[in-house]
């Protein structure tokens, strides 16, 4: 048996989704582990284009189950808007096929409210959130005052604890910011509402998860966002609110027995980064708009542009190391194709000193990149499929990255398509 967690190597933004879509056909069970609807994995195959928020990107491979697990902040309403829209591409949503965890909890309405008026308060010192809530509600989990999603299924037991969060909450929006707050008729509406639409996928996911284990079922889990915006090992605060690390997986799956044998470290050709905080190898104005326009850098979710630079060695070994990675898919090798020569951040100096180590998130703002250039191809490399389609330069590039972040490349993307890939 073998088990697998795709994750990503740096600020995000990747290519995870492509990745899963891609070798979910080698697995029997899709896992999301942490995070919520706060960025969005871009799926290309024969269904469309999806940019999935919440949904497992395995969810459109037949035979293979998709879980929702406990880790995940899970808004009803924003999954069905989504389960809605796959499903009018044609993609069939069952409870066989959909399975979420029982023990999730909730995101509600105020936790979206809260992210934008904090945002707000925050002003020019603001972390940058896409406002999906995602930070109140990890923060109430961590407190306790979150709704299970298994309540839904005790509706008496449901309302009473409600309440009780109910009261707390508006302390915080009409004392502390001035809203006005929610009413229990709101709040109770809105769960009959997304609460019962969702009521048939949830179930108790640690007992389906530890049967799939037993019986040699393969399992693939899915992270959101990348090592440098994980909680713990990120640029904090400029971090999400979960631990995207693969070592969080079994955690947040609902099987803490899970061994997780094999880790896809997601890394870009070059670097992007959606919101605020560090970027030590950020490019401005027309070079930076060329790149964007190239690779369509444009965030999933929230439609804003990405920033973007070349890619940094030292972030991606950082995040190699945080994650464990045992094989790497880099993707969107294509993108380069129109540079003459490419730019590579290959160390950082900090306080006139040349580093390997990627800084600690307080000394981070005085990091300057050391970048260096390679020759570029200079042609099309979309149609290429095998190592060998490749010019020399790109095959050179593919190693240097490799050597130098010391993880094999197994998986090398030229396109958003499914079979858009080069395996070595």
């Amino acid at each position: 048996m073998s088990n697998c967690a795709i994750v990503g190597i740096n600020w995000g933004d990747e290519g995870k989704g492509r990745m899963v879509d891609l070798i979910t056909q080698d697995y029997d069970v899709v896992i999301r582990y942490q995070g919520g609807g706060n960025a969005g994995h871009t799926v290309m195959n024969e269904y469309g284009k999806f940019a999935l928020h919440l949904l497992p990107s395995g969810i459109f491979s037949p035979g293979v189950v998709n879980i929702l697990g406990n880790g995940v902040a899970l808004d009803p309403e924003s999954l069905w808007n989504e389960m809605e829209d796959v499903r009018s591409k044609g993609v069939a949503l069952t409870p066989e096929k959909l399975k979420i965890s029982e023990r999730a909890s909730l995101l509600l309405p105020w936790h979206r409210e809260l992210d934008g008026l904090e945002e707000a308060r925050l002003k020019d010192k603001k972390y940058g959130s896409t406002k999906q809530g995602i930070a109140p509600f990890y923060s109430d989990k961590y407190q306790k005052k979150t709704i299970l999603a298994g309540e839904l299924l005790y509706p008496r037991q449901l309302r009473a604890h409600l309440a009780d969060i109910l009261e707390w909450k508006n302390l915080t929006l009409q004392k502390v910011y001035g809203a006005p707050g929610y009413t229990m008729d709101e709040m109770m509406a809105w769960l009959e509402d997304y609460g019962e639409k969702i009521k048939p996928y949830l179930c108790n996911t640690t007992v389906f998860l530890r049967e799939a284990q037993r019986s040699g079922k393969k399992l693939l889990f899915e992270a959101q966002l990348g090592a440098l915006r994980d909680l713990d090992f990120g640029i904090v605060p400029y971090t999400t609110s979960s631990n995207a690390v693969a070592a969080y997986a079994p955690v947040g799956s609902g099987l803490p027995s899970a061994r997780v044998d094999e880790v896809v470290g997601v890394v870009k050709a070059y670097s992007t980064c959606v919101g605020e905080g560090p970027f030590t190898c950020e490019w401005l104005g027309d070079e930076a708009e060329e790149l964007r326009r190239a690779g369509n850098e444009y965030g999933a979710k929230t439609g804003r542009p990405r920033r973007v630079g070349p890619i940094d060695l030292v972030a991606t070994r950082y995040g190699v190391e945080i994650q464990g990675a045992t094989n790497i898919a880099l993707t969107k090798l294509d993108v380069l194709s129109y540079m003459e020569t490419i730019p590579v951040c290959t160390h950082y100096l900090l306080n006139g000193v040349r580093t390997d180590e990627f800084p600690f998130p307080a000394a981070l703002p005085e990091a300057r990149p050391v970048i260096e250039s390679v020759p570029g191809w200079k042609c099309d490399i979309s149609g290429a499929r095998k190592w060998s389609d490749l010019p020399k330069a790109a095959q050179e590039y593919v190693l240097m990255i490799e050597r130098a972040i010391g993880c094999r490349i197994g998986y090398v993307s030229v396109g958003p398509e499914r079979d858009s890939i080069i395996i070595r």
